[in-house]
């Protein structure tokens, strides 16, 4: 039996797997503007999202400096990551590295600066003829260390945050998201979720209900809960919370020939595109999403009533799926996009396509 995790071992190959996450990356920010520009993200969405795709390519970052040195000592760490439907790094990296970041400053204080690593490198050239091999590690784990203190990294878990809407009748509208990276399918996740306030103090400003409602949506934050069960969950233990919209953003898996396993169409695309290094790649986007149709008064024990939500269910794939939609996107390059046109896998036909020019511009592909 095939491992679906394995470590990247050589020093070439690491750098080689970080710099294709570079480049993917650096073009979902241009994909989310295109989504916005479309209508389907508020500003407000586009914004919190783009905080989001911006940690994720900090941490990624972040793991290349610690990474930079495999292969060239014993020593050296290697990333784990998951070959198999995800391509990104296993769940367990995102859980040291937030281990990591929470003695930063212990780690700092015992290493030599950035400056002395340096002059120390120089002067062991010139004076040994030798390659500084140890103070290369030190130097790397430094700068692993320095961007855990800079922040704004996408963590394991990035913890619900409240972001105020608006206000009407004796409701206010919150939109709170939150992000995971899912331990079953190592894979990043961001939740959007568009709620109204009816309690007598603003959500996020009470003690009380805040610090519950935050437990609550982590505790839940499981690719294999559907979204159905989560808001029919949420709306019945918070009463003076109105959910009305959720959302679940799952980026990726990543397909590459060099790095991953894949079956079904997408390996046949990648085959018979023969894409160079830079190239050889696509991204899979899945936005699953459950509208409330309306709110009705129930009863709710002997002599009370409650407002709850009777959810929008998409009226063929809605009761298995527990989504009112589920939409797939996938990013490519040119050239993997013209094998996926001459291919034309039927399995594939439903994604959304957005093509990365020669320029890096996003095409969205009619």
């Amino acid at each position: 039996m095939v491992s679906d995790h394995t470590e990247l071992y050589d020093t070439a190959i690491a750098r080689r797997y970080f710099a294709k996450f570079d480049r993917i990356t650096g073009h979902l920010g241009r994909v989310a503007g295109e989504v916005e520009a479309e209508g389907r993200l508020t500003r407000t969405e586009a914004r919190v999202l783009g905080r989001y795709l911006a940690g994720l390519n900090a941490s990624f970052a972040a793991l290349s400096h610690k990474y930079l040195m495999t292969g060239r000592t014993d020593t050296a760490p290697r990333l784990t990551f998951d070959r198999h439907e995800s391509g990104f790094p296993v769940a367990q990296e995102l859980m040291t590295m937030a281990l990591d970041a929470a003695q930063v400053g212990k780690h700092l204080s015992g290493m030599a600066s950035e400056a002395e690593l340096k002059d120390r490198m120089v002067r062991q050239i010139v004076r040994d003829l030798t390659v500084p091999t140890e103070l290369q590690f030190a130097l790397s784990q430094r700068l692993y260390y320095e961007a855990l203190a800079a922040g704004g990294l996408f963590w394991a878990r990035n913890d619900p945050e409240a972001q105020f809407i608006a206000e009407a009748a004796d409701r206010r509208q919150f939109l709170i998201h939150w992000a995971v990276w899912d331990t079953q399918t190592n894979l990043p996740v961001v939740y959007l979720f568009d709620v109204q306030d009816s309690g007598k103090k603003p959500l996020p400003n009470d003690d009380r209900r805040w610090p519950l409602v935050q437990q609550g949506l982590m505790a839940q934050s499981v690719g294999g809960l559907k979204l159905l069960t989560m808001a029919q969950g949420f709306d019945k233990d918070f009463a003076a919370i109105h959910p009305k919209r959720l959302r679940r953003l799952t980026l990726g898996p990543m397909h590459s020939q060099d790095f991953t396993l894949q079956s079904g169409p997408i390996s046949d695309v990648l085959k018979a595109a023969s894409a160079p290094d830079g190239q050889d790649w696509a991204l899979v986007w899945t936005v699953e999403d459950i509208v409330s149709d309306r709110e009705e008064e129930v009863k709710d024990g002997w002599f009370s009533t409650a407002n709850r939500q009777i959810w929008k269910l998409d009226p063929v794939h809605g009761i298995d799926t527990g989504t009112t939609s589920t939409e797939r996107m996938v990013i490519l390059p040119e050239p993997v996009f013209q094998a996926l046109v001459e291919v034309d896998a039927p399995g594939l036909r439903p994604y959304r396509k957005f093509v990365v020019g020669a320029a890096g511009q996003i095409i969205p592909a009619v």
